[in-house]
């Protein structure tokens, strides 16, 4: 159902609160073409009434004459910001970026934040913004989960499809996204929920198998014949199966580039008013898919690059693949079982 105004900007003041945005605090709105009207709209009236001095930088879209898809994580290259020496010192200025845009990915991203300033990216509909508003309980939450992720040197995940995958962790650090930016320098997407870190460069290994139903991203389609990647050393090897096998391999194949085929950031899904059956409800160029990611008990995985972590691999191509129905364990205990999250005190049970 359509979003009243009066609902999306109050849902922009209960994630800007919890984002600690205080009156007179400078907060700029990053804005280009695909940029829902409806959500700025309310994202500048939320900052004005909250006392905010409010902003809008709206920037030319880069990188058409090179992406297969319009989706904004489709094709990595250059941003709206490279080389954009003037609209960088104004986001530096800024205390806090909404970021309508979606930057992603970027060196000018990494220097943004080094100077402390806050960035929000929101530019999913409004419809699943409002549905998945952001809670005090979901921060807790996952950061409970990153904490334990990030305290693990191994993550085994194995699935009834054949999914038996290993990955040697410590050299990255542990992530958690719940959706709104409540500390100096920090990055955040609303909607979001759930932990993720890298595999050590190299530390990647084994078999995952894309089951019917699982999804593929930027590509916004459910699987439907089974997907079977050889993982050796880091790398998606062989890529194997029917038609959709064939598809996902001639879209990587388009890029050129041997690192789009790395293991990128591994973890689990938390928010359980995300939904893994509402990619089939939305038109494919009015969402990025978000549901998909965040769905509680999915294992997320993702190939391509690794500087958002700080490691060295970046690549244009960056695909996201959430799986239902794995187990997930750290160092040899379940958190994750058959796409069910164990919370501490579940956990404690099983064990």
């Amino acid at each position: 159902m359509p979003v009243s105004d009066h609902q999306l900007i109050d849902a922009w003041k209960q994630v800007l609160t919890l984002s600690k945005l205080e009156a007179g605090q400078t907060v700029t709105v990053l804005t280009s073409a695909a940029t829902h009207p409806q959500t700025l709209s309310c994202a500048l009236v939320a900052c004005q009434q909250m006392g905010a001095i409010a902003n809008r930088l709206d920037l030319p879209p880069v990188n058409a004459e090179k992406a297969l898809s319009r989706d904004s994580l489709a094709y990595l290259g250059t941003t709206p910001l490279t080389g954009n020496r003037a609209a960088i010192a104004a986001l530096k200025a800024s205390d806090l970026v909404l970021d309508l845009m979606t930057l992603l990915f970027s060196p000018e991203q990494h220097e943004i934040l080094a100077g402390g300033t806050k960035i929000l990216l929101a530019v999913e509909p409004p419809e699943v913004l409002v549905r998945m508003v952001p809670t005090a309980a979901d921060r807790e939450r996952v950061r409970a989960a990153a904490a334990r992720l990030g305290a693990a040197r191994e993550m085994h995940v194995t699935s009834a499809a054949g999914t038996d995958l290993r990955c040697r962790m410590g050299e990255f650090p542990a992530i958690s996204e719940y959706g709104f930016v409540d500390e100096p320098g920090r990055w955040d997407h609303w909607p979001s929920g759930f932990a993720l870190t890298w595999p050590d460069e190299g530390g990647a290994s084994g078999r995952i198998v894309i089951d019917r139903g699982d999804i593929l991203l930027p590509q916004k389609s459910y699987v439907s014949d089974a997907i079977v990647l050889t993982v050796e050393n880091g790398y998606a090897t062989r890529i194997e199966g029917g038609l959709d096998a064939e598809l996902l391999t001639d879209y990587m194949a388009s890029f050129n580039d041997p690192e789009a085929y790395a293991i990128s950031h591994i973890g689990w899904g938390l928010q359980p008013r995300a939904r893994w059956s509402t990619l089939g409800l939305y038109d494919r160029e009015a969402t990025i898919g978000m549901d998909a990611r965040a769905y509680e008990g999915n294992f997320l995985f993702s190939l391509g690059p690794n500087n958002e972590a700080g490691g060295q691999r970046t690549t244009a191509c960056h695909i996201d693949i959430p799986l239902r129905k794995c187990t997930v364990r750290l160092d040899g205990a379940e958190v994750v079982k058959d796409g069910k999250v164990l919370d501490n005190e579940e956990h404690a049970n099983a064990r």
